[in-house]
């Protein structure tokens, strides 16, 4: 097996970390410099993680499955996804990307995380949130591993109850996406520092002669540049200055 995923803010990486450890497989994320070709061919089972967008599949592990489509629908395949509340069907989106292989995904699973979105009040980012939801997920990612080696079965997000939620939630979000491509801003607190243009996983974002940050019209939406930035001068889709960030579910906001 080999583990590949996407992680914006940390979560996603800590369940595909400890997933591969457990089940004792090789663990990428697709921001690495890879032979990614390679790696799924030489495997009979791909695991990805990644967290859900609105019930969607992140626009960055979309466009890394459709380069790597005719490997990825010849391969078993176990579908991990990380989630604030629930998505619905957020495992099942990854198989609609891969048309036919639904008979290939032998396992799928939401997982919910502390939420990242650090800068909503509705949300507020809180310590005890982020030691339940990880205790919590460290208990499901080992049932997981349990049933995964004893072969069980279990696909996650694919019930008719499953999809019409997916559907509520997904609805309008492809326009949302697209429209905030460019919804990257730096307020005047920002002191050009360069990490987010370092960190930015669509490289979307640039330092220009007067050490202001430009956008290329390409961001994901991940929130990492939200959640790292020293002044908490970034922001994106959401521009309300953040009070705390999210600092992934092993720190402290």
């Amino acid at each position: 097996m080999v583990v590949f995923y996407f992680s914006g803010t940390g979560n996603t990486r800590y369940i595909a970390k400890r997933f591969s450890r457990r089940m004792n497989a090789e663990c990428y994320s697709i921001e690495e410099h890879a032979d990614f070709d390679f790696l799924i061919r030489k495997e009979k089972t791909v695991a990805v993680c990644y967290p859900v967008y609105g019930s969607m599949v992140p626009r960055i592990m979309r466009e890394f499955t459709e380069k790597y489509k005719t490997a990825l629908m010849k391969k078993k395949l176990i579908i991990l996804c990380t989630q604030m509340m629930f998505s619905g069907d957020g495992a099942r989106a990854f198989a609609r990307l891969l048309p036919g292989c639904d008979r290939n995904v032998i396992y799928a699973e939401h997982i919910n995380m502390p939420n990242n979105i650090c800068n909503f009040f509705l949300f507020p980012i809180t310590e005890r949130e982020r030691i339940r939801k990880k205790k919590n997920a460290d208990q499901k990612v080992e049932r997981i591993c349990r049933e995964v080696k004893s072969a069980k079965i279990r696909r996650r997000g694919w019930s008719r109850f499953s999809t019409l939620l997916g559907k509520s939630q997904n609805t309008g979000f492809p326009e949302l996406e697209q429209k905030h491509r460019s919804s990257f801003k730096a307020d005047e607190t920002c002191i050009g520092c360069g990490l987010c243009v370092k960190r930015c996983p669509m490289g979307n974002l640039v330092l220009n002669e007067d050490g202001r940050v430009e956008q290329k019209d390409n961001c994901t939406l991940c929130y990492r540049c939200v959640n790292i930035c020293p002044r908490r001068a970034a922001t994106v889709m959401i521009h309300a200055k953040p009070k705390k960030q999210y600092k992934g579910p092993c720190k402290k906001s």
